[in-house]
């Protein structure tokens, strides 16, 4: 089970560097023979989905096998767990988490690259950004938190089973609402970015780019909210918002303030130009939130960015 995961993981970081690495020789080249190179570029990143939710459902497989042989599985797991419980696990740590966050951003490049006909250009630069992202957490899961890790030496009866503050029905869908929220943000950032890079002209991209940043702030909404109550019933915490910091800085600030406007400046855009820019910046700073909590390196990233704003 183990080497079915490991080579499934191995396999698809072939297929999103080759997506990556294509992609960009398709969009530097721009001449004969690059449509075609295009195009295996985004079949490669279809086809890496297929490849990760492959990784995802063995591991969900040995959990419910209960396959302590592997070493994610007796740390998170054990044979009195309950089934949605066990089904959880594919989150509850972070080997888990980490695959889980490349099973849900190959599910949104599968729906970007079905969609590429909207605008093919725009959306092979975006598919382009989202592959070197893919690229980066494949990375992390081969090479230095692989959940498919053996165990050393007899093999257990029991795993340790799953932390019991962790045994609460809202923890079973608290983490993917937010996972598709954060996941999700990769997408217009993956779209600002090609729009500068390429100089897009007008505001179509923004339009574009409105209909992925509502539906993943709608997930982050009903995740925070969920995990607030979480908090809240279960931790005993002093209220809803006394919980996690870190995740409050990237849920709650984020919600409230920097994706709220990012909507905002989507539909005014068609009336200022100018707006183009700020939109730039939501976008970026948005992905850079989810990714960056800390707030001293949001301020070297705001810093960086200024100059952008000030065109």
């Amino acid at each position: 089970m183990s080497q079915i995961g490991s080579f499934a993981l191995l396999l698809g970081l072939a297929l999103c560097a080759y997506s990556f690495l294509a992609g960009l020789l398709a969009l530097v080249i721009n001449g004969p023979g690059s449509g075609r190179l295009g195009e295996t570029a985004r079949r490669a990143g279809i086809a890496s989905f297929a490849i990760v939710f492959l990784a995802a459902v063995v591991l969900v497989v040995a959990a419910f096998q209960n396959d302590f042989s592997i070493a994610y599985i007796f740390h998170h797991s054990n044979r009195d767990l309950p089934a949605p419980y066990k089904f959880a696990t594919l989150w509850s740590g972070q080997e888990g988490s980490l695959l889980f966050w490349a099973l849900l951003l190959s599910a949104y490049g599968l729906v970007l690259r079905l969609r590429y006909k909207t605008d093919v250009r725009l959306f092979a630069y975006a598919s382009v950004i989202i592959a070197a992202v893919q690229v980066f957490f494949l990375l992390l899961l081969n090479f230095a938190a692989n959940p498919f890790g053996v165990m050393q030496g007899s093999l257990p009866a029991d795993g340790n089973g799953l932390n019991p503050l962790l045994q609460y029905p809202e923890m079973v869908i608290h983490p993917p609402m937010l996972y598709l929220g954060y996941v999700g943000f990769t997408v217009p950032f993956a779209f600002a970015l090609a729009a500068l890079i390429m100089r897009y002209p007008g505001e179509k991209w923004i339009q574009i780019t409105r209909r992925w940043t509502m539906v993943t702030w709608g997930f982050l909404t009903c995740g925070v909210f969920l995990g607030a109550h979480w908090a809240y019933s279960v931790l005993g915490w002093g209220g809803y918002w006394g919980w996690d910091p870190v995740e409050n800085v990237a849920d709650a600030v984020a919600n409230r303030h920097c994706v709220p406007a990012l909507g905002h400046d989507a539909g005014k855009a068609g009336h200022a130009e100018d707006l183009e820019h700020v939109a730039d910046f939501f976008h970026l700073h948005a992905f850079n939130l989810r990714h960056f909590p800390d707030p001293q390196r949001r301020r070297q990233f705001g810093a960086r960015f200024r100059p952008v704003l000030d065109r």
